[in-house]
């Protein structure tokens, strides 16, 4: 089968890659396992089956070779595999942040330190961010399977991205942020629902969008520590909130994800009542799909680019 790019656009960030859709001749050529499980969609365009699970694994194999310069990726059976082109618009978008404390400059090479929350067996967004912008990365993870997974990737593409596990369940940054430490930003994607019941259904409801009907199997997989959590994201994010006043001097910007935009109206309650310095809701729009994430700081605006200066050391 000849492939050919998917020409459905997208409404990525304009540095996103992947915002002219799929290249499926160049991600066949780079990886040719691909070809396989590509299909045709009613419009006659190249597409693969994304109910099917090997077929999401080795599209992504595909992008991160093509795109990200990554030989070798690969993850466990029944652990989150995420969508490429929407994770990197969390990457693009933060360094639009970084670059409002810097003369709109974007800030690039391994003196920008980013803290990745929960980075998962998949180590997304140290592999993308890495590649696109040469910052150094640590991710940090309660799982030691996904943490097992992480470290692969980086031996087998040599990588420096030190990986950090959190014992604590109850924390985020305590216990993995250390007394030396400083970060330029954090970054995290919470478990947005609040029990393992109510991922089910979320579940459900993605394979009737796919038109798949009933079924327990994720089309992009997923733990429970990566799905829910006691309180949902409201309170995880709140507990970062929480935790990160103990280190407001340790990092210029905290970030994480915000699955749902009714969550903003309390987060903004919590944030006040934290006393931070600066606050910022982004958003983001992957196709018909509109996401976003909160920032904040406790670095005042007169002190940022110092602070970014002195994190370089």
């Amino acid at each position: 089968m000849k492939a050919s790019r998917m020409a459905t656009k997208t409404k990525l960030h304009p540095r996103n890659q992947h915002s002219e859709g799929y290249d499926f001749a160049r991600l066949v050529a780079q990886t040719p396992e691909l070809e396989a499980f590509t299909t045709r969609n009613p419009r006659g365009e190249t597409t693969i089956d994304f109910k099917d699970v090997s077929a999401v694994r080795m599209l992504n194999r595909a992008l991160l070779k093509t795109h990200y310069n990554i030989e070798f990726w690969d993850i466990p059976s029944g652990y989150l595999c995420p969508p490429i082109p929407g994770r990197v618009d969390y990457i693009h978008y933060l360094a639009d942040l970084l670059a409002d404390s810097n003369n709109q400059d974007i800030p690039r090479g391994p003196h920008i330190k980013a803290l990745d929350i929960g980075t998962g067996a998949s180590l997304v967004y140290p592999l993308t961010g890495q590649s696109e912008y040469g910052w150094s990365f640590t991710g940090v993870d309660i799982d030691a399977g996904a943490l097992k997974s992480a470290r692969q990737i980086c031996e087998f593409n040599n990588l420096k991205i030190a990986l950090r596990r959190q014992d604590n369940p109850e924390n985020t940054f305590s216990g993995v942020i250390k007394a030396k430490d400083a970060f330029h930003l954090t970054m995290c994607n919470p478990p947005f629902h609040a029990s393992k019941e109510k991922a089910s259904k979320g579940t459900q409801r993605k394979w009737s969008n796919l038109g798949k009907g009933h079924s327990e199997q994720r089309n992009f997989g997923g733990q429970n520590a990566e799905l829910w959590c006691p309180g949902g994201e409201i309170r995880f994010i709140a507990r970062m909130v929480e935790q990160s006043t103990e280190f407001a001097q340790q990092c210029l910007w905290f970030t994480s994800l915000v699955s749902k935009k009714d969550n903003l109206q309390p987060l903004h309650r919590i944030l006040g009542k934290a006393r931070v310095a600066d606050y910022k809701v982004v958003e983001m729009a992957q196709g018909q799909k509109t996401s976003r994430f909160i920032a904040w700081t406790y670095i005042k605006k007169n002190q940022r680019s110092s602070f970014a200066k002195g994190a370089e050391t």
